[in-house]
């Protein structure tokens, strides 16, 4: 390897940044503040260990990895109260369109494809000599280049973390304004002063920045991941449970071909429920961050802790997802709205179930948006105030990392008054960032790792990464051919 290679490649080890690099030197960087000298670096000599020390230092007032503290049971909090949401409660739906047997063996599939990846993950995320990646976009540039890893990941990672959390704030907003007329039931008086749906949005973004100005880094949010791991999994076995519980509608039936007219339409649902399964599972952009919150020695790496945190929280994943998609389909079959279970229910069964508990599950679902919006919006948090570490060195005060809060909660929540439809390109921007969870995982570890082209790994991984590839310009062309024929319901300011 040439001193050239060497020299990018600690170059680019020294980033840190979630969306964006900020080198901490460069041929015409250097830091400045108060009570530290750093002289500029020589042309071609590079001083490792001052570079080291400085990276470790902007690494330690950073969110991500401000505390090390973290174990196998805070991961596996983060990673379940990440890992499910609102987009999994129309899986059901999928199965409309593939019917049992494919839809079952799709489910499965992606199930265990993104589980490998995430194998992939926790075990790049920290090198034989310590050197740790603790943001999905430092991996990707030390795998692909400094220009490719980021024309490939920056945006992937900036939408799954600010998109989900503009996702949050409809789902919770309009599932606050359900629990109201919940509430007020047939009462028009009260109905009548129920807040519109952008007020709605702002009560729920006012409430998400508030929690998160108490919590400073990413594992001080273990116990709101806590309570977002308990919820989500209680609410998602409360609806499989009470669809089951009680019965199928007359005219259920389980065959996908009831619901289309033609050939070209039968293939068009089916696209889009493997597109649908496809972006159920979530949170492969936040492993390595994740990872970064557990202490490291030579004897003890975090892959062992961060693995077992893996597997617990995945198990709860499929515990939840798998009834809840095949008992959903078994309850509504092709009568399942596209809308999902919840809306099954309200559809089927509003008038035979109790109020209050209809009122749980609503607010079971807001609080469990909070708390995952919280995790998605740690690695922006991290990134604006990173700006700030690299020039100054220095911790970011609290009126600084208040004002990025409040900041940051004031652009996603125009962002969903202005396009309340996003949910409606889910399917689109999916398959867009499909790749980072089913593709680059594979594509990054033949990079890194390097195994011999005859190797098991490495044609495995040469396999999915090819396929991951086709899959996802399927499902974007799908999702094109969706929007054009449906013709989208672009409610702009009016949510």
């Amino acid at each position: 390897m040439g001193d050239v290679e060497v020299s990018e490649r600690r170059r680019i080890e020294r980033s840190f940044s979630s969306f964006k690099i900020i080198p901490i030197n460069d041929d015409n960087d250097t830091f400045h503040s108060e009570g530290a000298d750093f002289s500029p670096v020589d042309d071609g000599v590079v001083d490792e260990k001052k570079d080291t020390d400085v990276a470790k230092e902007i690494d330690s007032l950073l969110p991500i990895t401000e505390s090390r503290k973290g174990n196998a049971y805070t991961a596996a909090f983060h990673l379940l109260s990440s890992g499910i949401g609102t987009p999994a409660l129309v899986l059901p739906f999928a199965f409309t369109s593939l019917g049992w047997s494919w839809g079952i063996v799709v489910l499965t599939l992606i199930f265990a494809w993104r589980l490998y990846t995430m194998w992939l993950l926790v075990h790049l995320h920290e090198t034989v000599n310590g050197t740790r990646y603790s943001r999905y976009l430092q991996l990707a540039i030390v795998a692909f280049g400094e220009k490719l890893g980021k024309c490939l990941s920056i945006f992937p990672t900036m939408y799954l973390s600010g998109g989900t959390c503009v996702m949050s704030i409809i789902a919770g907003g309009r599932t606050l304004q359900l629990f109201y007329n919940t509430i007020c039931e047939n009462d028009q008086h009260c109905l009548h002063k129920s807040l519109s749906g952008a007020q709605w949005f702002l009560v729920f973004v006012c409430l998400a920045i508030l929690i998160a100005q108490f919590f400073p880094n990413l594992n001080s949010l273990a116990w709101v991941s806590f309570v977002g791991s308990i919820l989500g999994v209680t609410y998602f076995t409360m609806l499989w449970a009470l669809s089951i519980a009680k019965g199928r509608p007359n005219g259920v039936t389980y065959n996908p071909s009831d619901n289309v007219t033609t050939t070209m339409a039968q293939f068009r649902a089916v696209l889009n429920g493997a597109a649908i399964v496809a972006i159920a599972f979530r949170g492969h952009n936040l492993v390595l961050e994740i990872q970064g919150t557990l202490p490291t020695n030579p004897k003890h790496p975090t892959k062992t802790r961060m693995w077992r945190g893996v597997i617990a929280s995945y198990s709860f994943v499929a515990m939840c997802v798998f009834p809840l998609a095949i008992g959903g389909y078994w309850a509504y079959g092709n009568m399942m709205p596209a809308n999902g279970i919840m809306g099954a229910i309200a559809k089927y069964h509003q008038e035979s179930t109790p109020k209050w508990l209809i009122g749980t599950i609503y607010m079971m679902v807001v609080i469990q948006c909070l708390c995952s919006f919280q995790i998605y919006a740690m690695p922006v948090f991290d990134n604006l105030e990173g700006i700030y570490v690299s020039r100054h060195l220095k911790v970011c005060p609290r009126w600084v990392r208040s004002f990025i809060k409040l900041f940051f909660g004031g652009l996603t929540y125009f962002i969903s008054v202005a396009f309340p439809f996003l949910g409606s390109l889910a399917a689109f921007v999916g398959g867009i960032t499909l790749p980072l969870s089913l593709v680059y995982p594979c594509f990054m570890w033949i990079s890194i790792k390097k195994p011999q082209r005859s190797s098991l790994m490495y044609c495995l991984n040469m396999f999915l990464g090819c396929l991951g590839i086709l899959i996802s310009v399927v499902q974007v062309a799908g999702a094109l051919w969706n929007l054009v024929v449906d013709k989208l319901d672009a409610n702009f300011f009016n949510p």
